[in-house]
């Protein structure tokens, strides 16, 4: 309701009184008194107490949201919020904390501020915003020194995928030439992964002491080390959700058959495959955040990394070459490439065992041969297949 004034009156629920000024004009009449208004016992118990709450508990409380987020969207609608959990929530305790699928950043919505973002979670001691920037730049920025540098620095606490990065970088020399290469380096980094629990690094320091790559031969021990990675494997699969609706039979089935070795200088195994070189028929492992990144930022870019370059041929790897005929070829079709031993055994179980089919002389489809081990202009590797 309003008055003839158009002022609108006082709420039920706001009390109203008057406080009277005694002022005088200069004929000496009181003029007339002024009203104001004071909210009810009622209005003040209805308003927001988060202003209240104090910063270290809204912290706490950021800490364990970014310590369990799924996605990135379950940390940015926060930071819309409201300006105090915006400022909060980029605190460097609740970066520090953040959960590696929170840095899941799509390749098309890379921008400057995801830079920023990820660098903020980096300095703030995040390993995992660390590795994850590390590779983005390395390969896809193409800064080899500093995405190399935020590796290392990852490395050095200990987290087992930037250890391993590193050690395939060391393995083919990327981002140099190469006779930058440094097996033993690679080894070395291998070994420190596998220590951690890294399945990929302890398969490839299998195969490296399996053919005395890097590293001094020892069949023996590098088949007792890819026993352990296929039973890692399948324990990893097995302790998790996704093999919750999928029969596990077949993965352990003997088959009556012994698995020939891909190198015909070892003996045939038994037909078991935690025996094989290639592990159990388990569906492949979820790839980092950091793999699908690199995937979809050259999937976008029509698979071509630069004139003349690969990509590696494991679809959840996304590694490109950074010179000419880096990677190692398959020595039975030629026609896939892989960064790494490990990479070979996943897509060997996910596609490749089904499409291998021998082609003969096709080291000449590029060029004539180089250094006598089939290489192509004396710098393309070959890698065994089963």
């Amino acid at each position: 309701m309003r008055t003839r004034r158009g002022l609108c009156y006082p709420r039920a629920d706001v009390c109203v009184e008057k406080l009277v000024v005694k002022r005088r004009d200069f004929a000496g009449d009181n003029m007339a008194c002024r009203k104001r208004q004071r909210f009810s016992p009622e209005i003040a118990r209805k308003s927001d107490l988060f202003d209240a709450l104090p910063d270290d508990l809204v912290i706490s409380i950021l800490c364990k949201l970014s310590s369990t987020a799924r996605c990135p969207s379950d940390f940015v609608n926060v930071l819309i919020t409201c300006k105090r959990l915006n400022s909060l929530a980029l605190h460097s305790l609740v970066l520090s904390k953040a959960s590696p699928k929170m840095f899941a950043i799509k390749a098309k919505n890379w921008s400057d501020s995801a830079h920023r973002f990820l660098k903020s979670c980096a300095d703030a001691g995040n390993v995992e915003a660390g590795y994850t920037l590390g590779m983005i730049r390395f390969y896809c920025l193409q800064n080899r020194g500093s995405g190399a540098s935020l590796m290392a620095k990852a490395a050095i606490s200990s987290h087992a995928p930037a250890l391993y990065s590193l050690a395939v970088i060391q393995f083919n020399g990327s981002g140099g030439s190469k006779n930058d290469k440094d097996l033993r380096a690679g080894v070395a980094l291998c070994a420190r992964a596998a220590f951690l629990g890294h399945i990929d690094a302890l398969r490839e320091l299998g195969h490296c002491l399996q053919d005395g790559y890097g590293v001094r031969q020892n069949i023996a021990e590098g088949r007792r080390f890819l026993v352990q990675a296929n039973a890692r494997e399948l324990a990893a699969v097995l302790s998790s959700t996704a093999a919750s609706n999928i029969p596990t039979r077949s993965w352990l089935t003997w088959s009556p058959h012994p698995i020939p070795h891909p190198n015909h200088r070892h003996p045939t195994v038994p037909g078991c495959p935690l025996l094989s070189d290639f592990g159990c028929n388990v569906p492949a492992p979820e790839a980092h955040p950091a793999s699908r990144f690199l995937a979809e930022w050259f999937s976008a870019r029509g698979g071509m990394p630069g004139p003349g370059l690969r990509l590696c041929s494991h679809v959840g790897c996304g590694r490109p070459e950074t010179r000419k005929h880096e990677f190692r070829r398959c020595s039975v079709c030629g026609a896939v490439n892989y960064c790494s031993r490990a990479c070979q055994a996943l897509d060997w179980k996910l596609r490749h065992k089904a499409e291998c089919a021998p082609v003969e002389r096709w080291l000449d489809e590029e060029g004539d041969g180089g250094e006598g081990n089939g290489a192509v202009d004396g710098n393309d590797d070959v890698i065994a297949e089963s």
